[in-house]
């Protein structure tokens, strides 16, 4: 596997290449063409000029994340074909710069929720947090707007407050959208692409819906292993993966996550490793990637990994605002890099007690 961070470029993100190339064993950075809209397409220019700008840090890009999936696409709308060939045209001008995997979602309206951005641990971090009980009180319009004035000055993918101004049309666009016609829908942006993708070898990696169930009414899918293998059997081509997210699955504690990873085998293109503090079954914080900081067992989750053979990116996520930082919620430098660490300890710690096993 490649030890990698999330990066949203030197235009929004406090983070930088400089630092992260002094984080041990990362080598390359998972990141985006940030100002970006769904349905636009990334020109060759642009993407070459991201890639130099990495490089001449001493990192390269280990994947796109994401190249965003319009809500034509989405809710089949009559325009989701002017849609797909250009993504089609992103993905041909991404594969042509040499870049091969691209993780994308396709939730209804927004990405992955939150509704509490900072809340305060007992050691003085503080962490993203979800109460479904919160979520149950209030009006979507009403929760994008709190959330987004309580972001120090930076925007999470997904919640930009220009795609939030039009949250009614948006929920309009899904009224008549269920599980079954997004399968449908999800299936179709998937036959169209997979010829460029084969083509080039570009490696698209889905990320589960978070939390795993549905919120505000609206439809999500990706949430279990029943339906990401319905997934897989629908498009069964290797280049339609998936991006394991530990912190997305496991919302759900009925998903056993090390079981769901070896039932993926071949199919996780990308992995985005955290951990959670369960309160309740839908009361949830973000905690440090130590395993006893929360409820997952980091080592058997990195342990599922690396008995599949995966060889792909791998990052940490979601870390906690530690040591007086401001930087974008569960995306500032000191807790990521120490989860970057340890993940790569336990990988080391696993790899060589492995082998030493095939010695004996």
């Amino acid at each position: 596997m490649e030890m990698t961070l999330r990066w949203y470029g030197s235009k929004f993100d406090t983070v930088t290449l400089e630092q992260i190339r002094q984080i041990p064993g990362v080598t390359g950075v998972i990141t985006t063409l940030y100002d970006t809209d769904p349905g636009e397409v990334w020109s060759r220019e642009r993407i070459r000029a991201l890639k130099d700008e990495v490089e001449a840090a001493g990192l390269h890009i280990s994947g796109i994340e994401s190249v965003n999936v319009h809500d034509a696409i989405k809710t089949g709308s009559a325009d989701r074909d002017k849609y797909i060939d250009n993504y089609i045209e992103t993905l041909e001008n991404l594969g042509k710069e040499d870049i091969h995997l691209v993780c994308y979602n396709f939730m209804p309206v927004f990405d992955w929720t939150r509704t509490e951005l900072a809340r305060k641990r007992p050691d003085g971090s503080t962490v993203l947090a979800y109460t479904q009980e919160a979520v149950d009180a209030l009006n979507p319009e009403d929760m994008f707007g709190s959330i987004a004035s309580d972001m120090n000055g930076t925007v999470m993918p997904g919640w930009e407050p220009e795609r939030m101004e039009h949250i009614k049309e948006l929920f309009a666009m899904y009224k008549d959208i269920d599980d079954e016609k997004l399968f449908e829908n999800l299936k179709y942006f998937l036959e169209r692409i997979m010829p460029v993708c084969n083509k080039y070898d570009i490696y698209m990696a889905i990320h589960p819906d978070d939390p795993a169930w549905s919120v505000f009414g609206l439809p999500r899918i990706i949430i279990n292993k029943e339906n990401i293998l319905r997934m897989m059997h629908m498009v069964d081509d290797p280049h339609n993966g998936v991006t394991f997210c530990s912190g997305s699955y496991g919302t759900n504690r009925e998903n056993n996550l090390p079981d769901m990873i070896r039932s993926l085998k071949g199919r996780i293109h990308f992995a985005h490793v955290r951990n959670l503090k369960f309160h309740t079954p839908t009361n949830f914080e973000e905690a440090a990637h130590l395993s006893s900081d929360g409820s997952f067992d980091m080592f058997e989750i990195m342990k599922a990994l690396y008995d599949i053979g995966f060889d792909g990116p791998i990052r940490p996520d979601h870390g906690r605002m530690i040591w007086g930082e401001k930087a974008m919620p569960g995306y500032g430098l000191y807790d990521r890099a120490l989860g970057a660490t340890y993940l790569n300890g336990l990988w080391e710690a696993i790899t060589k007690e492995e082998k030493r096993h095939e010695a004996v």
